[in-house]
């Protein structure tokens, strides 16, 4: 148990820190894109381009988040092993708390009381949970259930793909919720994934659970990707929350399982409420975003340096306004206070 617990901690904190870096990444990318009034950035719907997407991963800052993500993803998955799915994902989804902390040293964000009153009960709810967490359940399941994970997972990551690039920016919340659903999918196929334990190639290789993690990983991971981009409010990365932690702890309990001590089911259910509304709490005050496609002072200062150094002034004729784009990616920034990714 204090294994698995250590393991989760580690997993929350290489998601935390990565999306905080991802964040950096992907607002340096916007900004280029804006400056240089790229007209490819954007699909015909407004949702980012997949070349968008593409330019915002080479940043070094995205790609060192994107190293911690792998990282976080790989502990993640052994603490679903060790772990019940309820109280591993939970654990796992306090990376939030990570992001929030790290947010006011790498990203100038200033928390609110109500913030770090989130995070206390966050924090608290942690702590009941992992007093009442029984052993894990059993991963034996039916083939066939390895199937409906795949499909379910296909369909999820695809369909997710295709409304997003429909939807543009008022897809937001349900990037989130998507990505979060395909972080919760990997965390099952994970613990019903054959050939693992003791190892057997075949049955590992053969097994639809193993392409249902990918497919689901390497998804949700996109997904975040592109929400970043688009600037999603606070409520979708509320929503991710409750997609990586609602269902797969439900489905832990009700399919693998999972169970509390003996007496201490009320400590676990108690303890599972709490931990997820404090999550969808941090990052529901957030710091107040502003409005879509706006100019922050932030973005006033680095235009004024810019300018300093040889650029065309705002005013010569030569210089392009801002886009949405680069309001959204400024935007997401100031709501990484309750900002995943990666994921697991």
């Amino acid at each position: 148990m204090i294994i698995g617990l250590l393991t989760a901690v580690a997993a929350s904190v290489c998601y935390g820190t990565g999306s905080v870096l991802q964040a950096v990444g992907s607002r340096k990318s916007a900004r280029r894109e804006a400056a240089a009034a790229s007209t490819t950035g954007v699909t015909q719907h407004g949702g980012p381009s997949l070349s968008s997407t593409a330019k915002a991963a080479v940043t070094w800052e995205f790609m060192v988040g994107t190293i911690l993500d792998f990282i976080g993803f790989g502990l993640g998955a052994l603490a679903a092993r060790l772990l019940p799915l309820f109280l591993s994902q939970t654990v796992i989804s306090a990376n939030l708390v990570i992001t929030a902390v790290l947010s006011i040293k790498l990203l100038g964000i200033r928390l609110t009381r109500p913030e770090w009153t989130s995070i206390a009960v966050v924090c608290s709810a942690l702590v009941l949970l992992a007093t009442a967490a029984g052993p894990e359940g059993g991963g034996n399941t039916p083939i066939s259930t390895h199937w409906w994970l795949l499909a379910a997972s296909v369909l999820l990551i695809g369909g997710g793909i295709l409304i997003v690039r429909l939807l543009g920016g008022r897809a937001a919340i349900l990037a989130g919720l998507l990505s979060g659903l395909g972080f919760g999918a990997l965390g099952v196929g994970v613990r019903v994934l054959n050939g693992v334990d003791p190892f057997h190639l075949s049955s590992f290789l053969g097994d639809p659970a193993l392409y249902a993690i990918l497919v689901a990983g390497i998804g949700g991971m996109y997904l975040h990707t592109v929400a970043l981009q688009i600037g999603s409010v606070n409520g979708a990365t509320a929503a991710l929350v409750v997609g990586e932690t609602v269902v797969p702890g439900i489905l832990g309990v009700l399919w693998l399982g999972d169970a509390s001590r003996p007496g201490f089911a009320w400590v676990a259910i108690l303890g599972f409420l709490v931990a997820v509304a404090g999550a969808v709490a941090v990052a529901w005050f957030g710091s107040p975003e502003p409005e879509y496609g706006s100019v922050t002072a932030g973005d006033a200062e680095r235009d004024a340096a810019t300018a300093t150094e040889g650029d065309p002034a705002p005013g010569d004729g030569s210089a392009h306004p801002p886009t949405d784009r680069d309001g959204a990616a400024e935007s997401q920034t100031r709501s990484l206070s309750g900002n995943r990714t990666s994921s697991s």
